[in-house]
């Protein structure tokens, strides 16, 4: 299987001329990847700009969010069915920056929901704010992923990508320490084995985020055992971005 790189542009470029630049340096170096596949997520303005059926198999381009509602009045939202019709392949739904400014788990399970229905990938983000030392933050952790996942049928199971991303470590000046990662992926396998099923679970992708760059990616995967990286601020800093793309495509 293939190694997922999910670039998550944020807000970022200001002008569709610097995406268009962006998406076709990304897509140079997709095109000489041998064992990873790169998702670009630009914001939703510039989507449709940047697809192109020139793309190689190894880039998709992602959606940063999405609504919940099928159509009707909503201003200013932007359905599944309308990213899918364009050729979005992926959706991130409840990053921590939509949790922290309202998206609850049962809003992040809608959302999920109307993805996976409308034949995407939904890429859920997951993780504690905080770390205690007796162990609360893994019960936390459980219920958000459950809650997350709620309503969420088991022939849609194959359709999800977790992607493992404490809040304390985004934008921390290091990340979380490749064997806690692997101890991590563990946990959230095994929740998402008691949510859908073991076979499930052995299928499922579990990528990691947090401060994640060229010089940490391939003993974040090598030791922390995740099938790729989500990557914020550092998919929109070409030259660096491109370093961890070779980095992750050299990890046997």
């Amino acid at each position: 299987m293939k190694k997922l790189v999910i670039g998550n542009w944020k807000m970022n470029p200001s002008t569709l001329d610097e995406a268009k630049k962006i998406i076709k340096k990304t897509r140079r170096i997709a095109g000489r990847l041998q064992h990873t596949e790169v998702i670009a997520c630009p914001p939703l303005v510039f989507v449709f700009a940047v697809i192109s059926k020139r793309d190689p198999n190894t880039l998709k381009i992602g959606a940063q969010t999405v609504s919940y509602e099928e159509d009707g009045p909503h201003t200013g939202e932007v359905s599944a069915v309308m990213l899918s019709d364009i050729g979005v392949k992926y959706v991130i739904a409840g990053h921590s920056e939509e949790r922290k400014n309202g998206d609850t788990d049962k809003i992040v399970s809608r959302r999920v929901k109307a993805i996976v229905d409308s034949g995407m990938r939904a890429v859920v983000c997951v993780g504690e704010e905080m770390r205690d030392e007796g162990g609360k933050y893994l019960e936390i952790l459980k219920d958000q992923i459950r809650n997350s996942l709620a309503g969420i049928p088991q022939s849609r199971a194959k359709n999800i990508i977790l992607a493992y991303e404490p809040v304390w470590a985004i934008g921390a000046k290091e990340a979380m320490r490749p064997d806690q990662i692997y101890e991590m992926s563990i946990f959230v396998k095994k929740i998402f084995s008691d949510i859908f099923s073991q076979d499930q679970a052995m299928k499922v992708v579990v990528l990691y985020g947090g401060s994640v760059n060229f010089r940490n990616a391939v003993d974040i995967i090598k030791t922390g055992k995740v099938d790729g990286l989500l990557v914020g601020r550092e998919s929109v800093n070409l030259p660096g971005f491109i370093e961890l793309l070779k980095a992750v495509d050299g990890v046997k």
